[in-house]
């Protein structure tokens, strides 16, 4: 192993498991629950069509030409992570912020 400081009983753990002293109890038909799911997390089964500006879509395939990817590929990862509530929009908490912080400066000056 590579410097990793483990405890008594994960040593203890470790050498149980290299011993072969655990066996999966994954069975058949679980395994392929578990496979079928994972395939539905990815299987892309619609199209959509959608009216976006030129410039919009320049940007995109800029984007994904930077990423190493093919646009279409691009714009599907911005929506699951926005439906996924993992896409953060940056613009919006910057002014949150900055309303925050002009409200407190008037608040503290009196007005």
């Amino acid at each position: 192993m590579n410097d990793v400081k483990l405890s008594k009983e994960e040593m203890k753990l470790l050498k149980a498991v290299e011993a072969g002293e655990f066996e999966s109890v994954l069975t058949k038909k679980r395994r392929a629950e578990l496979v079928a799911a994972a395939k539905n997390t990815t299987r892309k089964d619609k199209r959509i069509n959608i009216r976006i500006s030129n410039r919009d879509l320049m940007a995109i395939q800029l984007r994904a030409s930077e990423e190493g990817v093919p646009y279409q590929t691009l714009v599907s990862s911005i929506i699951h992570k926005y439906i996924s509530g993992s896409l953060k929009d940056v613009a919006a908490n910057k002014r949150m912020q900055s309303n925050r912080s002009k409200s407190a400066s008037q608040s503290s000056s009196g007005r």
